[in-house]
């Protein structure tokens, strides 16, 4: 359980239930749908809660909850499963391709899902996985794609960010800013680029590489940041408010994920909505939500991401045929308010 959200039901007084998702940021557009509906939500971090007792504590206050809805199977549940409040849960990512892998998580999951009144997968792709991996009843896993919705700073600075981050900002306009967003923790693999990378900012110094997300994993975080600072042509940024990141992502050339693994990676389908052209790493969930040469490309060597880079550098109607074709796949497949009528039918099903 990573961050939860309470919320009440009007026409009963105060009806409380609790959201968790792995990052707090990821979980406002979920807590937003439901506040529509006409709950109060309140969400809360894993990280603050030592035990499940806790959480049972959380839930007894007043106005008491009443539901729960929770975010990552193995993360964002197994703290709720005896909290006495029935609950959904969403799907991570890496709770399935990852998690799965250990015997006790994947009891843990089944547990959860066995006990969940419904589960959420980004995709289908997902949902199949699940099935064959985990114990459960088909019929309670929805398919629901995230919704996007992104907005941009106003008053973000562009030369004030690449200064801050450490680039030479006398030739701003002819860098091209590769930008990979992510939480620092391994499962992302920030490090996977980053040797190639640096040969080819040796042989073109205008092409840069700028990690940026927060620190989730302090031991992982010095790693990436003691690598960075041996490696030439790539650089760690200080995290960003949602708004800043959305308006530094529009100013960069391309965004990148390396991922070793994705559920629905919020930060490429930010990109397409943003007119941004997206290198990804060719992984499952990735693949689920890029099409090769038509929204994206996809690599699946550090190798081959910088003869992709190289190409679109070069290509300007591979450029523009991408950018095109991902604004596309957002407005048809990710609205924000499919998303909503989802989440509202499934949340009453909690009361």
């Amino acid at each position: 359980m990573s961050s939860g959200c309470a919320y009440p039901v009007p026409v009963r007084g105060i009806s409380q239930s609790i959201l968790h998702r792995s990052f707090l940021g990821d979980a406002l557009p979920v807590r937003n749908h439901i506040v529509a509906a006409g709950h109060t939500c309140v969400l809360c971090d894993t990280r603050e809660f030592s035990s499940a007792s806790d959480v049972s504590s959380l839930m007894m206050q007043e106005p008491r909850f009443e539901a729960a809805l929770a975010i990552h199977l193995f993360k964002g549940v197994r703290l709720l499963l005896d909290a006495g409040v029935p609950f959904g849960v969403v799907f991570g990512g890496t709770d399935v391709n990852e998690d799965v892998k250990d015997e006790h998580k994947r009891a843990v999951m089944e547990e959860v899902l066995r006990k969940a009144r419904f589960a959420v997968a980004f995709t289908d792709k997902l949902k199949e996985r699940a099935k064959v991996l985990l114990v459960c009843e088909c019929k309670k896993i929805y398919v629901q794609p995230q919704g996007i919705e992104t907005r941009v700073a106003s008053h973000f600075s562009w030369s004030d960010f690449l200064h801050s981050t450490g680039v030479c900002t006398k030739k701003v306009g002819n860098l091209r800013v590769f930008l990979l967003v992510c939480g620092l923790r391994r499962v992302k693999d920030p490090l996977y680029l980053l040797e190639p990378f640096a040969e080819w900012h040796s042989q073109n110094p205008l092409v840069v590489l700028i990690i940026i997300g927060p620190k989730i994993d302090p031991v992982f975080t010095a790693e990436v940041e003691e690598s960075v600072k041996r490696t030439v042509g790539v650089y760690l940024a200080a995290d960003l408010s949602q708004e800043e990141l959305h308006a530094a992502m529009q100013k960069s050339f391309a965004l990148v994920n390396s991922s070793l693994s994705e559920g629905m990676s919020a930060a490429i389908l930010e990109a397409m909505d943003l007119g941004l052209p997206v290198l990804a790493r060719d992984v499952p969930g990735n693949a689920a939500i890029v099409e090769h040469e038509v929204t994206g490309l996809l690599y699946s060597s550090p190798q081959e991401f910088v003869s992709l880079s190289r190409k679109l550098l070069d290509d300007r109607g591979l450029q523009e045929r991408l950018v095109r074709n991902g604004k596309n796949y957002i407005t048809a497949c990710h609205t924000p308010m499919k998303e909503r009528i989802t989440y509202q039918k499934l949340v009453e099903t909690l009361y």
